[in-house]
Parts: structure tokens; sequence; C-alpha cells
């Protein structure tokens, strides 16, 4: 089989690719955002899971694997270990046992709100140089681009 031109991988072909973008500058951010949350002995995926019930409340385990990004089994590992930490408390559904419904701790609160400011931080450094309608362009396309791929309500 001969390749043709429109089979060749470019450099630039790869820089214009959206989702390749998007997994290095993630990767980047969580690289740097990781020095912030080993200094305090958490995760990704737990800081993760804070963040997610610290804007959203009380979620439901498959809610939460949604916001946090997160495969179930991975969750319910984490939750595990957080639960243990006593960062969060699950509970059984009022209207359904086999429903779990997750919720923050004060401890857990305290942790995401000593290491948010860092986020905040590292974020500002992905947008440094773009003034602000630029980067409320780029938030309203990706919402946008989130919108038009989610299989969730949420």
């Amino acid at each position: 089989m001969t390749k043709t031109d429109s089979d060749e991988l470019t450099a630039t072909q790869l820089t214009e690719f959206a989702p390749y973008l998007m997994n290095r500058i993630v990767h980047r951010y969580n690289q740097t955002a990781q020095v912030a949350m080993s200094e305090r002995g958490i995760t990704t995926p737990k800081m993760r899971v804070l963040a997610a019930l610290a804007s959203q409340g009380d979620l439901t385990v498959n809610e939460l694997t949604v916001f946090a990004v997160s495969e179930q089994s991975t969750m319910s590992r984490t939750l595990d270990q957080m639960e243990k930490s006593g960062l969060v408390v699950r509970k059984t559904g009022d209207q359904d046992s086999r429903v779990r419904h997750v919720s923050i701790t004060e401890s857990g609160l305290a942790l995401y709100r000593s290491i948010w400011p860092d986020m905040l931080k590292a974020e500002a450094e992905l947008f440094a140089g773009l003034d602000k309608k630029k980067k409320t362009a780029f938030l309203n396309t990706l919402n946008q681009i989130l919108l038009n791929i989610r299989v969730n309500k949420f």
C-alpha cells in the first residue's frame, strides 16, 4: 500500500489537532498542580473529587465519576481511601439503597481550600499573555465543545 500526502502526519497537522493540544495542556497543568498536591499528601484523582464535591455539593458515585473525570473502579478505590482519611463520607440513598451519595467533610473542605489557590495560580499560568476577553471566549468555546460531546445530563 502506498502512502499519499493525506496519509502523512506532519508536525503542523499535529499542532492543529485539538485533542492532542488539549491533552498536552492538561498534562502540563497536572504536572504543575501535582507539586502543591503532593506537598499536602493528595493525588490528582482525590483533588478532583474534593473540587467536584466542594463546587457541586453532595453527588452520587456515578455523578462523581463524571465530574471528577474518573472510571468507576478507580473512583471506588479513591473513595475508600478518602473515607478512611476522613475527607468524604458515603451514605446510602433514601430512595434506592443501591445508590451511594458522597459528601465532603469539614476536613476535606479545609484541604480543598488549602490547595485551591495553588490550582488557580497554575491555571493563571495557562492564560498568561491573554486578556480577559480571550480567556472568556476560550472558556465559552470549551463549554460548547463539552455540550457537543457529553453523554450525561450534567
